[in-house]
């Protein structure tokens, strides 16, 4: 083999990736795969521990290459239940300033680079991702699975208004969040009718609110007008409690200091101060209002 050869072969041999390779030795610690360098020292340790079915001199094995701790080229017969291009829900086994790592079935997490998330997810968390391979060659993760999740969507059927469906965030923007329901419909969230920060891969249940001509669904993650009112009214009286008792907010402050304080609309914020009013919780005080003290 010349020089130019043997440096192709061996770039094709890299952490991170999958290849099939010929067994063409073997001792206690297991099976040694050929690299084809020609140098028997750089064949690959198929340890026996690595190893799904027992592996003889001679077969060809699908394996997934990986750095072992003293960075040497190890195989594993655990290789990625994905394929390349294919989207699946993932748990994330590690995180760090660069990336995370993601749990798709191999030998190794698979990193997923920071440019390639929505949002920051945290260890334990459960993502949407693709598998793909980044330029230099390796396998890698993405979040961006906008595409993927359009094309196996279908149109929803037999829904109507004030279903209620389960489904994961998929991607969130300015606009609202995007939900893959588990019937595969696309749920649109506004973000009117988002009462709280939601983290992407989150898994929540949506109240349907309209229906698009292509099938596709508009939602709310709040609860209807009359159980909202009772939930966005206690959320306005604990705020005043921390606040010694005072709101400096009314009728006439801007919707977007309302929404900033307490993530629900100004129509929802009258509706809620108006049941405290009529409660006798609260009085106007100074252009805003207070507790009502009790004797």
């Amino acid at each position: 083999m010349s020089a130019k050869e043997k440096t192709k072969t061996e770039l094709q041999l890299k952490p991170m990736t999958v290849a099939t390779l010929q067994a063409v030795r073997e001792n206690d610690a297991g099976a040694f795969l050929n690299a084809g360098t020609g140098d028997t020292s750089d064949d690959i340790l198929l340890h026996k521990l690595q190893q799904t079915d027992k592996v003889k001199v001679g077969d060809f094995v699908k394996v997934f290459l990986y750095l072992d701790p003293k960075k040497r080229l190890t195989a594993s017969m655990r290789v990625p239940k994905m394929r390349e291009g294919q989207i699946a829900r993932v748990k994330v086994i590690n995180a760090t300033k660069d990336g995370a790592f993601l749990d798709v079935g191999a030998e190794r997490g698979i990193f997923m680079p920071f440019a390639e998330m929505k949002g920051r997810p945290k260890i334990g968390d459960v993502v949407w991702a693709r598998l793909y391979t980044d330029k230099s060659g390796r396998l890698a993760m993405s979040m961006d699975v906008s595409d993927e999740i359009r094309r196996a969507s279908k149109p929803a059927e037999n829904v109507k208004r004030g279903d209620k469906l389960t489904g994961e965030i998929f991607n969130i923007i300015d606009a609202g969040a995007f939900i893959f329901s588990r019937e595969r419909y696309i749920i649109f969230v506004p973000q009117k009718d988002i009462p709280r920060a939601l983290r992407v891969g989150e898994e929540v249940e949506v109240r349907i609110t309209f229906i698009r001509e292509d099938g596709r669904l508009d939602g709310s993650l709040r609860e209807t007008k009359e159980n909202a009112l009772i939930d966005d009214a206690t959320k306005i009286f604990k705020f005043m409690q921390l606040n010694g008792g005072i709101m400096n907010l009314n009728d006439k402050t801007e919707p977007e200091k309302i929404f900033a304080a307490f993530h629900i609309s100004k129509a929802a914020f009258k509706r809620a101060v108006g049941h405290l009013f009529k409660e006798r919780l609260i009085e106007k005080f100074d252009g805003g209002f207070k507790i009502v003290e009790r004797e």
